[in-house]
């Protein structure tokens, strides 16, 4: 490190950050928000720190006390989606990014359940969508949490991912 250093400084006449240069493999630092797995052919991931704020900023844009519509939830959101699939949408590891879709679907789906308040509106909203009276009460009626409720079979039929890609939401995997 210091002999690369020194030929940087003197040489090239560039100043070195001591705090982010380091000499290491490649698995064990993190280069843009991405990583490399530790393989014989490593293939090149997501840092978990960029993981990390992904979630953080969705968390932002989708809380459920915000006060807003969906549809302005989901203008904001679709933007950040974008523009975060278009520079990590490339990496080699598919699976962390299918997780982090499926965990922004059920944020949604959790803040909708939120926007729907009392036990009638949740059973009316249900039932429009084609949920069985039975499982449509029982929901309603349910003491669960938001997001526990989010994952109920009634809200995964009531808005099924097809509902959201209708919104314009864009998938972060390939379809």
């Amino acid at each position: 490190m210091k002999s690369l250093t020194r030929f940087i400084s003197t040489k090239l006449k560039l100043q070195v950050n001591q705090s982010k240069s380091a000499v290491a493999e490649p698995w064990e630092r993190k280069f843009l928000g991405f990583s490399f797995t530790r393989s014989e052919s490593p293939k090149r991931r997501i840092a978990p720190k960029a993981v990390k704020r992904f979630k953080e900023r969705v968390r932002e844009l989708t809380s459920r006390t915000r006060g807003m519509s969906i549809e302005r939830m989901v203008k904001e959101l679709t933007r950040y989606l974008r523009g975060w699939s278009g520079y990590f949408g490339k990496c080699e590891t598919p699976s962390v990014l299918q997780r982090l879709e499926e965990w922004t679907r059920h944020r949604l789906r959790s803040a909708i359940w939120k926007q729907w308040k009392r036990g009638k509106v949740r059973f009316a909203e249900l039932r429009k969508r084609g949920v069985d009276t039975r499982l449509a009460a029982q929901t309603a009626g349910c003491a669960h949490g938001p997001w526990r409720l989010a994952n109920s079979p009634a809200l995964s039929f009531a808005l099924p991912n097809a509902y959201f890609d209708s919104l314009g939401i864009p998938r972060l995997t390939v379809r």
